[in-house]
């Protein structure tokens, strides 16, 4: 029940996180695009997993500690913990902004309310720091700021999770795809043939699947893109052997669907068509 008012209350910033994100978007776009292996590293490509949800479980432990550590009286270990925090969260706020550049509609403004806050946090803890630094008798202060930053903390830490439990942000979009060993008919929808070239799209069972012919080899994976839905039988082949998904640019190998550039982290499910003894095509998906 809680989740509806915070959600609510967060869909209510859209008069300034709806243009604050598309800010944002353009001048994130301009500055990871033409660094896109670079992007996809921050993605977690490489990882099959998003690496902001890894790292930011390091700031979120490391503050805990420290909070926890200014209420036993124990004040360096309140310090250095804290000093790992904020510094954890700077490699977070750097996967994360990745992430963000390729988000869009009401996820986007959501992601802007969690960033936004995340930043106040930021600066919140840094002038808790700051004041540690010079060593006060009197630590109320610091401590009272570093506590009003872990409430903000929670609270983004909940916006951050809707946005992949809640809207589904990241989430593979393949996850719940069958992956029967039964051969099933293609349905061409009209067309006389598998034409030459690709990707066209045609269905086999519940699955849409975005096929690429040369001559008499046969390529074929899902034609929905595990990274936000994209229609990759819109797609553009890309040095002869990767298919690109017209939304945001993450590319798959055509042999056998597997990512080769972000923001997607995960691999397309991969199917192989044969003639059927009655004519037309049948598909069936190959094992992961």
């Amino acid at each position: 029940m809680l989740g509806r008012y915070l959600s609510r209350a967060v869909d209510a910033q859209a008069r300034w996180s709806k243009p604050f994100g598309e800010f944002n978007h353009r001048w994130l776009g301009a500055l990871f695009h033409p660094i896109r292996p670079i992007q996809s590293f921050l993605n977690g490509t490489w990882l099959g997993h998003p690496v902001h949800s890894v790292v930011t479980d390091v700031p979120v432990g490391a503050l805990t500690v420290s909070i926890v550590a200014d209420l036993i009286g124990q004040q360096l270990v309140a310090d250095v913990t804290m000093l790992l925090g904020v510094l954890a969260m700077v490699a977070a706020a750097v996967t994360g902004l990745a992430d963000y550049a390729e988000v869009d509609g009401t996820p986007r403004n959501r992601a802007t309310v969690h960033g936004t806050l995340m930043v106040v946090i930021l600066a919140l803890y840094t002038v808790s720091l700051v004041i540690r630094s010079g060593n006060p008798t009197d630590r109320l202060a610091p401590v009272v700021i570093a506590f009003v930053a872990y409430l903000l903390l929670a609270l983004a830490a909940a916006i951050g999770g809707d946005l992949v439990y809640l809207a589904g942000t990241h989430v593979n979009r393949n996850a719940w795809r069958a992956a029967g060993t039964k051969w099933v008919a293609v349905d061409l929808g009209g067309l006389p043939d598998i034409p030459e070239g690709g990707p066209t799209k045609v269905k086999a069972g519940s699955n849409d699947l975005a096929v690429i012919r040369e001559g008499d080899r046969i390529l074929a994976m899902h034609a929905v893109c595990a990274h936000a839905g994209g229609p990759l039988a819109e797609g553009t082949i890309v040095g002869g052997d990767r298919l690109e998904c017209p939304w945001h640019g993450s590319r798959y190998l055509t042999a056998n669907g597997h990512v080769v550039r972000g923001p997607s982290m995960y691999d397309q499910p991969s199917f192989e068509l044969r003639r059927a003894e009655g004519g037309g095509w049948e598909a069936r998906r190959r094992p992961a």
